[in-house]
């Protein structure tokens, strides 16, 4: 659930200090709340619940089985690398969740476009709670830009969660400002898409290289090069890298803050 939260203060996606999520979308039959609980049950095991408010609950609570992970294939996945089977040891219960929305995914990984993660998840929040209003949120022209393309063609792009992957990813990029980082950052979310790697990002190719050759300086040709073996699982083999792999230190974010409400 962690990757759908766009930071801390993300209004529409928390967590309460006693594990419960709580979760608000548009899905296609309206706006709703879910309330998403993991209790012991009687006899000793887990009970996950989901409770659900508004027109789009129906949807919400039947869609439930997926955004947890039901519909992933995590045995699929073969370990090829010492440093994934490690990661892969401690979170090998992850599951890949699927919203079936894209539009929700869309927007954010738009805002998420060239600058820092803390300015987009600024914006997100700003978007969130003044949705609407004039201002512009800490969005430069070219994001507002494509934000505003891909609500024209919205109908269209939802109807891209029923689609394989590789058609779901040309269709996105379709939309002038939509480009494959755009497009793998939100499958990833829609889908569960287990091959749906992240390029042009400026921090994984070097996460990835450290941690599976001790080199910094990686690049997406190295990273596609090392994450070859997992040819159709290599979102999957990322994420337990990123989660409990070898990670360089970070340094200092060259992007710029974007606050451009003086502008």
């Amino acid at each position: 659930m962690r990757v759908l939260r766009r930071g801390r203060g993300d209004p529409a996606c928390r967590q309460e200090p006693d594990g419960t999520w709580w979760r608000c979308s548009r899905t296609p039959a309206g706006p709703v709340t879910l309330r998403i609980r993991d209790r012991p049950d009687s006899v000793g095991g887990r009970l996950i619940s989901g409770t659900a408010w508004g027109p789009g609950a129906d949807w919400a609570l039947k869609q439930l089985p997926a955004l947890l992970g039901a519909d992933d294939e995590p045995d699929a996945f073969r370990v090829r690398h010492r440093v994934v089977a490690v990661a892969h040891r401690k979170h090998g219960a992850l599951r890949l969740a699927r919203t079936g929305l894209v539009m929700e995914s869309l927007v954010p990984s738009v805002l998420e476009q060239r600058i820092t993660t803390g300015s987009a998840h600024h914006a997100w929040r700003r978007l969130l709670a003044r949705y609407g209003e004039q201002p512009p949120a800490g969005v430069d022209r070219s994001r507002a830009a494509a934000i505003l393309r891909t609500c024209s063609y919205a109908p269209r792009l939802e109807e891209a969660a029923a689609m394989e992957l590789p058609e779901t990813m040309a269709r996105l990029q379709l939309i002038p400002g939509i480009g494959p980082w755009t497009a793998a950052e939100t499958l990833q979310r829609t889908l569960g898409a287990p091959d749906a790697l992240t390029l042009g990002d400026l921090h994984l190719p070097v996460q990835i290289g450290y941690a599976l050759t001790g080199a910094r300086g990686g690049t997406d040709e190295q990273m596609l090069q090392l994450l070859e073996p997992y040819t159709g699982q290599r979102h999957r083999a990322a994420r337990p890298i990123l989660l409990g792999g070898r990670l360089p230190n970070r340094r200092a974010h060259r992007a710029p803050h974007s606050r451009i409400a003086h502008l």
